[in-house]
């Protein structure tokens, strides 16, 4: 069954009640970030397009609707592995 997406607004609201931010980032196919770490716990939403997180050495896939927490400290990859643009919700705590 695919999974619903959820709009930035009813998004942004569940997060808020978390204690999470939310924003929108937008990466054409292919695009990859390395080796980042926060200093706050980080939640990911991917709305459209493939993902591939990699967080202390585990890889995940996301698709649309797919969430994943990344804890403060926690050394993580986002890499572009859809063939096109791909945009998602990431939200750090407050």
């Amino acid at each position: 069954m695919k999974k619903s997406v959820q709009s930035k607004q009813e998004l942004a609201k569940k997060w808020a009640e978390k204690g999470f931010s939310c924003d929108l980032w937008v990466d054409p196919p292919g695009q990859t970030w390395e080796n980042y770490i926060h200093d706050v716990d980080e939640v990911v939403c991917a709305a459209e397009g493939e993902l591939e997180f990699e967080v202390s050495g585990k890889k995940q896939i996301l698709k649309p609707g797919d969430e994943i927490f990344i804890p403060a400290h926690a050394r993580h990859s986002v890499r572009n592995i859809g063939g096109k643009t791909a945009r998602w919700y990431y939200g750090y705590r407050r």
